[in-house]
C-alpha cells in the first residue's frame, strides 16, 4: 500500500543522483574518447604522417559482463587500456564499447607486428581484477598509413576487415591489412554500390532451395535464395552480399524485398493448387530486432492472404544465445501470426538445449557440418543420432541440409531424419520452375533437376 512505502531519505536521493550523474559522465567520456580518437586519426592523414594503426576487439565480453558485473568489467577494460599505453608507448583510445585503437606514429609494420605478438601472449593469460581472474580473448587488426586508406573513415573500414579476418582464424589472432584484404574491401564496396540499383531495376535472380520429404516421397518445402550479377565481379550470392547489406544499412531494403517475393510465391503455389508445407526465408538478426519487423510480416501476410503455417521464417541458433529474451519475444509474436519458425544450425552449441525447449520454434535444421562429416568419419554418427532423437523427443520437425551423397542420405534416413535438403536431391532452382517441382517425386523431378545441374556447371 502506498502509505507504507519507505520514504527515500535525502542522503539516499543525493547518492542516487550522484550515481546517475557518474553514469552519464562515463557515457560522455566514452563518446568523447571516440571523437578524439577519430580526429587524431584524421590528423595523421591531414598532416601526412606515416605509421601503423592497431585495432583490438575484446571477444566474449558480454558473457563476462553477465558473469562478473558491469563495474568489474569496466575496471578490466581500464586495466587493458593502461597496459596498452605502457606496452606500446603510443596514444591509445577506447573507441567504441570493447574496441581499442592504438596509433603508432612513425612506426613500421614490423614494429607493429612485434607488438601484436606481445599483446596476443598477454591475452593468453588472465587479468586480475579485484582478486578475480578474468580470461578474455582478443582479435587484432593492423593497417599502415598512408597506403590503403586515405582518411580516417577508410582506415576504420580497413581495420574492421582485418579484425574480421582475425576472428575467422580463431581466438587471440592478429591480421595485417594487405593487398588480398584490400581486394576484398574493394569487392565489398562494389557490392554495396550495386545492391540498391539491383533491387530497383529487378536485376536480382530469385531461386529456391527445395527440401525432400522421404516419408511422403515428394518435394514439400523450399527456402528462398537470391543472387545478383555484378559487372567485373560476376555472380554474388546472398551469403556474401547480406553481410554487406547489414554493414551499409541496406538490410531492410534487401530482406523486405525477399520477404515479399517469398510470400508472393506462397500465394502462387496456393492458387495453383499445389500441395506443400511451407516456403521459408532466412532473416538476419539485425532485421529481426527492428521495432517494426513483426508488423511488416503481418502486413505481408495480409497482403497475400496467407494461411497459417505456409510462410516460414528461419533464424540462426547463435542469435538465440546472443539475446535470448528479446529473440524469444519476437519469435512468440511471429508464432501468433501463424508463421512457421525454423531454427537453423541446430546442434552448433551456440545456445543451450533448455533455451531451445522454451522457444516457439516448429522446425529444427541441422548444422550442415554434421552432415558433411558423415562422409568423412564414423565419429560423427553418434552425435547426429543423438541430435535426431532430441529433435523427435521435442516433437519438432527436423531438416538435414547439405546432403550430397547416398551414404549421407541413407544414414540420416536410418536415424529418422525424413526431411533432407541438398545437391543430392536438387540444387537451388529458378523461381519459374518451383511450381513444377513442388509436390513432385524424386524420380518425377529427375529430368528437371539434372538439366538445372548442367546449367549451373556452365
Amino acid at each position: 500500500m502506498a502509505i507504507f512505502r519507505k520514504k527515500e531519505r535525502p542522503r539516499e536521493q543525493e547518492f542516487a543522483a550522484r550515481n546517475a550523474a557518474d553514469m552519464t559522465n562515463q557515457e560522455k567520456k566514452k563518446q568523447s574518447d571516440s571523437e578524439i580518437c577519430y580526429s587524431r586519426l584524421e590528423a595523421q592523414f591531414l598532416m601526412e604522417y606515416q605509421g601503423v594503426v592497431l585495432k583490438l576487439y575484446i571477444e566474449n565480453f558480454k558473457r563476462m559482463n553477465d558473469l562478473f558485473g558491469h563495474d568489474r568489467c569496466e575496471r578490466l577494460l581500464e586495466q587493458i587500456l593502461n597496459y596498452l599505453e605502457q606496452k606500446s608507448g603510443c596514444a591509445v583510445y577506447r573507441y567504441v564499447g570493447v574496441e581499442f585503437i592504438v596509433i603508432m606514429k612513425n612506426r613500421s609494420m614490423g614494429e607493429a607486428s612485434r607488438l601484436a605478438d606481445q599483446l596476443i601472449e598477454r591475452f593468453d593469460e588472465s587479468w586480475d581484477v579485484d582478486g578475480v581472474e578474468c580470461l578474455c580473448g582478443v582479435q587484432i587488426g593492423l593497417c599502415s598509413y598512408p597506403g590503403y586508406a586515405n582518411n580516417a573513415g577508410d582506415m576504420m573500414k580497413c581495420l574492421d576487415l582485418a579484425v574480421s579476418r582475425a576472428a575467422e582464424l580463431g581466438s587471440n589472432q592478429y591480421v595485417a591489412y594487405d593487398m588480398d584484404l584490400h581486394k576484398r574491401f574493394l569487392r565489398r564496396q562494389a557490392i554495396a554500390r550495386y545492391l540498391g540499383t539491383a533491387l530497383a531495376n529487378n536485376e536480382v535472380e530469385v531461386r529456391y532451395r527445395p527440401t525432400y520429404d522421404i516419408e511422403k516421397g515428394k518435394f514439400t518445402r523450399a527456402e528462398f535464395y537470391m543472387r545478383i550479377f555484378i559487372q567485373d565481379i560476376g555472380m554474388v550470392g546472398s551469403v556474401e552480399f547480406l553481410p554487406v547489406a547489414e554493414d551499409t544499412g541496406q538490410i531492410r531494403q534487401v530482406e523486405y524485398y525477399a520477404l515479399d517475393k517469398a510470400a508472393a510465391m506462397v500465394a502462387k503455389l496456393l492458387n495453383a493448387g499445389k500441395e506443400f508445407e511451407s516456403i521459408a526465408i532466412s532473416i538476419s538478426p539485425t532485421l529481426l530486432m527492428q521495432g517494426d519487423f513483426v508488423q511488416q510480416v503481418s502486413q505481408v501476410i495480409e497482403k497475400y492472404k496467407l494461411p497459417q503455417g505456409k510462410l516460414a521464417i528461419e533464424v540462426d541458433e547463435y542469435m538465440v544465445g546472443a539475446d535470448y529474451a528479446n529473440i524469444a519475444g519476437r519469435l512468440q509474436a511471429l508464432s501468433w501470426l501463424g508463421v512457421e519458425l525454423i531454427l537453423n544450425n541446430f546442434g552448433s552449441g551456440s545456445s543451450g538445449l533448455m533455451k531451445i525447449f522454451e522457444l516457439p520454434v516448429n522446425t529444427l535444421k541441422f548444422n550442415r557440418m554434421f552432415v558433411w562429416e558423415i562422409e568423412n568419419t564414423s565419429k560423427c554418427e553418434p552425435v547426429v543420432e543423438g541430435l535426431v532423437r532430441i529433435a523427435l523427443n521435442m516433437d519438432k520437425k527436423l531438416i538435414a541440409e547439405g546432403v550430397e551423397t547416398v551414404k549421407q542420405k541413407k544414414f540420416l534416413e536410418r536415424c529418422g531424419c525424413k526431411m533432407q535438403q541438398g545437391f543430392y536431391y536438387a540444387p537451388t532452382m529458378p523461381e519459374r520452375q518451383l511450381p513444377s517441382l513442388m509436390g513432385t517425386s524424386f524420380e518425377g523431378a529427375r529430368s528437371m533437376v539434372e538439366q538445372e545441374k548442367k546449367e549451373l556447371k556452365r
